[in-house]
């Protein structure tokens, strides 16, 4: 479906961005993997990937930092000359009520979660040819907000003004600019949730399980390839219809 194919994921050195790895690994892409500090987990990543029969280079990085994105990218493009796919994936998720949200905490957030998407847009576009695809990793929470992650939110709705903005740009190249919002996932975001809150949790969700990152991953691999070269600008909620909208 994407062979041969090269793509960029941030925040790739587990959970989610390591799912969709290899789940795009599986389907015979080459994978920049991007992270910021985990060098064994990065490390652990791409020995799956080799393992699997496939291939990829560690891009390490905070791509908040437009210095980092243009080394990133400039380091993948020697390799690879050109980005098939970009996976906005890299986020941070501090917990609290919005009075006690620190100004620094606020621009954190939406550094990493949202103006890295912007770096790493105008850094791999200018290298992406027809039937490139670019995918945002958002959030239920950027449609029905949150009591304790106002910042988290905020910069998960941004992603979708991105990715709706870009939609309509790239159309002309026939580039598909997409977003996946997933609902609770188990992954170490929840990691905090105990056996009570978890089972409450899943009482509320009609399909009666949390989601998997194999759930998320299966998704992006669907916007990756060529079946969806017919959509752009959508949201694909994969939130077993926690939230129907």
């Amino acid at each position: 479906m994407i062979e041969r194919k090269t793509a960029l994921i941030s925040g790739a050195s587990r959970g989610i961005g390591r799912k969709i790895a290899l789940k795009f690994v599986e389907h015979g892409a080459f994978i920049g993997i991007n992270y910021v500090s985990n060098d064994n987990a990065a490390k652990e990543t791409l020995q799956l990937i080799r393992k699997n029969g496939g291939n990829g280079v560690l891009l390490k990085g905070d791509v908040s930092d437009v210095t980092n994105v243009e080394r990133i990218v400039n380091s993948l493009i020697e390799k690879r000359k050109s980005i098939d796919i970009l996976v906005n994936n890299a986020g941070i998720y501090i917990r609290n009520i919005f009075e006690n949200i620190p100004v620094k905490t606020w621009e954190k957030t939406l550094s990493v979660n949202l103006t890295s998407c912007y770096h790493l847009c105008k850094q791999v576009i200018p290298y992406m040819n027809p039937n490139s695809k670019i995918i945002f990793i958002t959030s239920q929470l950027a449609f029905k907000g949150s009591s304790h992650g106002a910042d988290y939110a905020t910069s998960k709705a941004g992603m979708l003004g991105l990715m709706r903005s870009l939609a309509l740009e790239l159309a002309e190249k026939n580039i598909c600019v997409n977003a996946i919002a997933p609902g609770t996932i188990d992954t170490d975001i929840i990691a905090g949730y105990t056996k009570k809150m978890r089972e409450e949790r899943i009482k509320e969700i009609p399909l009666r399980r949390l989601g998997t990152p194999e759930d998320v991953a299966n998704c992006c691999l669907f916007l990756a390839s060529d079946l969806s070269n017919y959509i752009t600008g959508e949201t694909i909620n994969v939130n077993g219809g926690l939230y129907i909208h």
